[in-house]
């Protein structure tokens, strides 16, 4: 079964800095494409950050230029680094993979358990 195991979420003042890590474990093969989603009370689940199988990774508008998605293919790992924080990143982040392949089966979206991050102003 595959599994994303997250860490690194906390709670920080405004303008600080995060890491947050996300790793796909169970016999993966391959993994199209993975980044991250975030869903603050009583809003939509969003797309963050996204790197695809085709190379180019993708931001929410509100976190370009903060924001840096890094991916290694080999080890089926990305880690989200957060910049200048602000109240309103504050969120429940979770790692999100699609088009992974483990042993000859394909799964399509699949949600970590979710790392809270807070900002306090």
């Amino acid at each position: 079964q595959v599994r994303l195991v997250e860490s690194g979420g906390g709670l920080v003042q405004a303008g600080e800095s995060l890491r947050l890590s996300c790793t796909a474990s169970g016999r993966v093969v391959s993994i199209d494409d993975m980044g991250w989603y975030r869903q603050a009370p009583g809003q939509r689940r969003e797309e963050v950050a996204l790197s695809t199988r085709r190379g180019y990774t993708r931001y929410t508008d509100s976190v370009k230029g903060r924001f840096t998605l890094s991916r290694d293919s080999a080890m089926h790992t990305v880690h989200l680094e957060m910049h200048s924080l602000k109240p309103e990143d504050s969120a429940v982040y979770y790692c999100y993979a699609d088009g992974v392949v483990s042993g000859s089966i394909m799964t399509k979206d699949v949600f970590g358990q979710g790392t809270q991050v807070t900002v306090s102003s």
